[in-house]
């Protein structure tokens, strides 16, 4: 098989070892060294992708993580399939199975770009949310086929037969990034004994200079990377991660990094080695050495395959051995491009043109271009590519000094590859993911990492710095700087000396004029996956979208899998001058994890086949297991649900621990009520904003029930809380919602009341509650302590600290039974001693344990609400006949006031929570059953409201309900009817 662009000579390839692979059924061959996309392009293949809105042909454009079109379904069975890989990141191996993740039939004839072709016009940013809006009955259809046209790839139908790891790890310096910049940073620091981390994205480590003939000290770049690689690995405490991308970055110096173990090997992992890897490292200093991306230029049709970025065709050149094409058109803003046209000539093609947009450009490359015959056009741009599968020629007419306008007619050059440069882009992604907010560098014309409060450095070309030996002199002071701070001494490596040119001005030019106006000339992309334009871009600033972000999110512009390393300074660019703004007033968008996408497999490591879903036990679960309990889920809580003798049924148990309640003393473990400490001097003031009564004036010692609404004034949670303290309370919340609540208790301290002083602790684990009820549990509570626990002492929602059972204790006096009860509260490790000295003093009084379904039917018998039972997100106090927990007069608001005044909340007829009783005593009523007020009503009937909560009461030896009914608070004593 003929790879038709592949040198004879040259690369970092094996030549000598044969590697064969399919690409869409097709069988090709490549080289040990190679990756998916060097190997396709190698081979002559043009097209591997289409886009998502117009399904347009694309080609390869970049040679790493900035690849926009090259993304792959790789996989030989069913259960290796793999969606979304790049290309450009792949390295081949043999029997690798590849294939294109769209296109229908097939990426080289998709019937969905005649869609493209014809209503192309017709779709520009927006025409989503306005045209499937009507009619409203059409929406599950459109719906349909959007789903259809949606995402990339499929997902495998098999369990994955790999395994993966999970690993963490702490070092002293992490070096992000293996080029010049950070050898020099980690060989530094390694130098000096420190723990060091060096990962970098590819399969070996040198960055730009794998890619590059430029010498060091007279010696290939080549020699200097060899040398410093082979004395890192000799450091017991260095550890190198090549195919090691660092995908994010969080608070206190914490990072993931994704490792490629097996990858480029074979389908599946060699045996008892993992597939990938995730490292969760905390380093005590981060240097980033991540580099930068080339910009490319935007113009006409400048998506059609042939259009590259010109730093990755040199890198396919002088890398992998292959020149992508025959006749090389290079357009380009700076200096570095022309290395590109030198690369191709050197390779045996033709360079047609440079076409350099400056007017004068005086660089030692324009000189050196003329000496080798390559014509250089100044002055000039390619407004237009010319082809559809492939280019054909190129468009290329005369620009105004600033870049604005055509002021010339245009000339046809033939051509199959153009190459663009405007200039690079610092890759600045993970220092902002942690917040730091880019700063404009006009000099460099690329945003640079802006402030932090991580102990972070920078080095090299993310600073803007994009000479080789000024990158390694800055990786070796950002290393000794890290060093100091660690308080070990400083070493000396000497930086070797690279190019000395200095060159010529970058023009800042991101958008290329055209003849038309944007809007009327041929598509110019500037997100190439998601087929974001400049017309789109102006569009949505013309519709009122002045933030970037909503430029964004509006026209989808960095959305795709490459999250806009390539397109979104332009974006920012074009979106800027649209609005007459700079681009640093027009700023750039959030940075977030993941870098790149990571693989469920990684995130997950070995923690799979099983639903993963935390289990909590209380202090006194090995209690209940000995005792015969059987458990239901609440929350991730395992909460005893009842405790059956021998023969009983549930019913019979729950009759028989509800009869030893009401008659005795029963014992419930409520240890997993939620508990949240608040402290702070506006502890007061912001109890009485979260909650819809009054907590200004209660007193120490005392406790009080409150209820907890959204927004909307609807319930959402209830509980009792007591004050320990002028400024220090413990709030109880249910079960389920205790996450909930201490949640919005954040979002509200620091989203909208961040000027109070007070603090929250969520203790839930810390505690374990006993709760004894009956009218016995005083004289248990008396045997147990030494404390007055006498009504004349201790009255309803008091609490006290005491001594119970030898263990300091905190003792509610609070019932959700409607019996005289006491929750007694103890250090959980203390929870199962306690628990058990409650039973040996309980037996003389009989003393039964109960659980959840014995406390719901006590406290239905009371009337007591269970939120999310009783409750349903529709009600707010008032249905639920408890105004008086509202209270309407406080100095503040509280949140749900307003909510629960709107027209709809205070309107007749509204469900309201009621009790009910069956006419027949014996029969229970199923919860969910929907009531009618007449019973012979056609079909539908109109339903007027639901049982909420029903059970069989053996106190009252009769059923007992709960139910919500229209207009219900003034229906008591009238009928509802429930068919079945």
């Amino acid at each position: 098989m003929v790879q038709k662009n592949r040198l004879q000579t040259g690369g970092r390839i094996n030549r000598n070892k044969i590697l064969r692979f399919s690409y869409n059924g097709k069988s090709l061959q490549g080289y040990e060294g190679d990756t998916l996309a060097s190997a396709l392009l190698a081979n002559g293949i043009d097209v591997v992708g289409r886009s998502f809105k117009y399904s347009r042909p694309r080609g390869i454009v970049a040679a790493g993580a900035d690849e926009p079109n090259a993304i792959m379904q790789l996989g030989a069975t069913e259960a290796t399939q793999v969606p979304n890989v790049r290309a450009t990141q792949q390295e081949l191996f043999d029997g690798l199975v590849s294939g294109a993740v769209n296109g229908w039939p097939s990426v080289d004839s998709d019937l969905m770009s005649y869609v493209g072709k014809i209503g192309g016009n017709v779709m520009p940013p927006g025409f989503y949310y306005k045209t499937f809006m009507y009619p409203q009955s059409m929406w599950e259809t459109y719906e349909t086929f959007i789903r259809k046209a949606a995402g990339l790839g499929r997902s495998p139908l098999e369990y994955d037969p790999d395994t993966y790891d999970k690993l963490n790890q702490h070092c002293d310096v992490l070096v992000v990034g293996g080029g010049p910049a950070g050898l020099a940073a980690a060989l530094t620091a390694a130098r000096a004994g420190a723990r060091v981390i060096l990962a970098d994205e590819q399969a070996e480590f040198g960055g730009s200079l794998l890619s590059s003939k430029e010498t060091l000290d007279d010696m290939p770049a080549d020699t200097w990377i060899t040398n410093a690689v082979s004395e890192l690995s000799d450091y017991k405490d260095a550890l190198l991660l090549p195919r090691s991308t660092v995908n994010g970055y969080h608070d206190h110096n914490f990072l993931t990094i994704h490792e490629r173990c097996t990858d480029h090997m074979s389908d599946r992992a060699p045996a008892n080695k993992p597939r990938q890897r995730l490292h969760r490292v905390r380093a005590k200093w981060v240097v980033l050495a991540c580099g930068a991306h080339e910009r490319p230029l935007v113009f006409g049709n400048n998506d059609v395959p042939g259009c590259m970025l010109a730093s990755a065709v040199s890198t396919y050149i002088n890398r992998y051995g292959v020149v992508p094409g025959h006749e090389l058109v290079l357009m380009t803003t700076n200096d570095s491009a022309y290395q590109t046209a030198f690369d191709w000539h050197e390779g045996g093609r033709k360079v047609t043109a440079i076409v350099d947009t400056r007017q004068n450009p005086q660089g030692a490359c324009v000189a050196k271009a003329s000496s080798l015959g390559i014509t250089v056009i100044t002055g000039s741009a390619v407004i237009d590519a010319v082809g559809s599968k492939r280019v054909k020629a190129a468009m290329i007419a005369p620009i105004s000094a600033d870049g604005s306008q055509v002021v010339g007619p245009a000339t046809r050059v033939r051509a199959d590859t153009i190459a663009s440069s405007g200039g690079w882009s610092p890759v600045i992604h993970l220092a902002g993911h942690t917040g730091s907010r880019p700063i404009w560098n006009e000099d460099i014309l690329g945003f640079v990492a802006g402030p932090t409060v991580q102990k972070q450095l920078t080095a090299g070309a993310i600073t803007g710095e994009y000479s080789t030996s000024g990158a390694i002199a800055q990786g070796v002071s950002a290393a000794n700087q890290a060093l100091t701070e660690l308080g070990i001494a400083k070493v000396e490596l000497a930086v070797p000396a690279g190019r000395s040119e200095v060159p010529d001005p970058t023009m800042a030019l991101f958008h290329i004029p055209h003849t038309k106006r944007t809007a009327q000339a041929p598509k110019q992309f500037v997100d190439l996956q998601n087929d974001v334009t400049a017309a789109g871009i102006e569009l949505a600033c013309r519709e009122g979208y002045e933030s970037i972000e909503h430029v964004k999110r509006y026209t989808a512009m960095g959305f795709g899998t490459d999250q806009g390393k390539l397109g979104n300074i332009n974006g920012m660019a074009i979106a800027a001058k649209a609005l007459g703004k700079s681009i640093p007033e027009t700023g750039t968008t959030m940075f977030r994890p993941n870098y790149t996408p990571v693989t469920f497999g990684a995130i997950v490591g070995r923690d799979c086949g099983e639903l993963f879903d935390p289990q909590r036990f209380t202090a006194m679960h090995s209690w209940h297991l000995r005792h015969g309990a059987k458990f239901e889920d609440v929350g991730q809580w395992k909460r005893p649900w009842y405790f059956p003798k021998d023969g009983e049924t549930m019913q019979q148990a729950v009759d028989r621990e509800c009869l030893a309640t009401r008659e005795s003393v029963g014992v419930l473990d409520a240890s997993t009520l939620g508990k949240i400490d608040i402290q702070g001097k506006d502890a007061r003031e912001f109890l009485g904003r979260v909650y819809t009564n009054a907590w200004a004036k209660l007193a120490v010692g005392r406790c009080r029930y409150g209820l907890m609404c959204g927004e909307d004034g609807m319930l959402f949670d209830d509980g009792v809380t007591a004050c320990l303290g002028d400024n220090h309370f413990v709030m109880t919340t249910t079960t389920g919602g205790a996450a909930r609540v201490y949640e919005w208790l954040e979002l509200y301290h620091q989203t909208e009341w961040p000027e109070l002083e007070v603090y929250f602790n969520t203790v839930t684990d810390h505690w374990a509650t006993i709760t004894i009820s009956g009218p016995n549990s005083r004289k248990l509570l008396t045997e147990l302590t030494d404390a007055d626990v006498s009504n004349d002492s201790f009255g309803h929602m008091d609490w006290k600290e005491m001594t119970v059972a030898g263990v300091p204790a905190r003792v509610f006096r609070i019932s959700f039974t409607g019996e005289l009860s006491f929750e007694i509260n103890v250090q959980a490790n203390f929870g199962l001693h306690v628990w058990e000295q409650v039973f040996e003093h309980g037996a003389k009084y009989n003393i039964t344990p109960y659980g959840t379904e014995t406390m719901h039917v006590l406290r239905a018998e009371k009337g007591f609400i269970i939120v999310g039972q009783d409750t349903d997100g529709s009600v707010h106090p008032y249905d639920l006949g408890m105004g008086w927990a509202v209270a309407q007069q406080k100095p503040f608001s509280f949140i749900g006031k307003r909510g629960m005044a709107r027209e709809d909340c205070v309107r007749q007829n509204r469900k309201q929570l009621v009790g009910l009783k069956t006419t027949d005593p014996n029969v229970v009523l199923p919860e969910g059953a929907q009531g009618v007020f007449d019973p012979k009503a056609p079909i539908p009937m109109p339903m007027v409201g639901h049982v909420t909560s029903s059970y069989y009461s053996a106190n009252l030896g009769r059923s007992i309900a709960l139910g919500l009914v229209k207009g219900g608070l003034d229906r008591l004593g009238q009928k509802v009817y429930y068919p079945l």
